[in-house]
């Protein structure tokens, strides 16, 4: 029986591993369109419905939907089909639903409204590697 929760844990956790860098994919695919103050949350303590989201804004409309094309795009070339999209015509906030990963991009100024940091503020954030950011990062995590 003790064997068995190990192996549960342990496949937990790889699931986690896996999870995670979805997350961090999606990260590096906003952070290549320029997505400003990007977060990764995560949720797999706190949450029945996703592990872990990830947060960004653009600065306009059409950016808030290049970068989201460009998480869908990322994703897809990886085998990770796209569950569910809300908000991609309006370019105001997308939602991304890829199961185990969440991604939100905001126009700015509704992110600050919205406020899903504060929200989910228990959340432990991951740590985006500052390579992704490349030289000349002007908001890092």
């Amino acid at each position: 029986m003790t064997q068995e929760r190990t192996v549960n844990k342990l496949e937990r956790s790889a699931a986690d591993q896996i999870s995670c860098q979805k997350a961090l994919d999606c990260a590096r695919a906003a952070i290549d369109k320029k997505a400003e103050n990007v977060k990764i949350l995560n949720l797999t303590d706190i949450s029945g419905f996703t592990d872990y989201f990830v947060i960004c804004s653009g600065m306009s409309d059409r950016q808030v939907q290049a970068v989201a094309d460009s998480v869908e795009k990322t994703m897809s070339s990886q085998s990770h089909g796209l569950l569910s999209a809300e908000g991609y015509s309006d370019g105001r906030w997308v939602l991304m639903d890829f199961g185990d990963v969440v991604v939100h991009v905001f126009l700015d100024a509704l992110r600050e409204y919205y406020d899903l940091e504060n929200l989910w503020a228990d959340a432990p954030k991951v740590q985006i590697p500052a390579e992704f950011y490349g030289p000349g990062a002007s908001l890092l995590n």
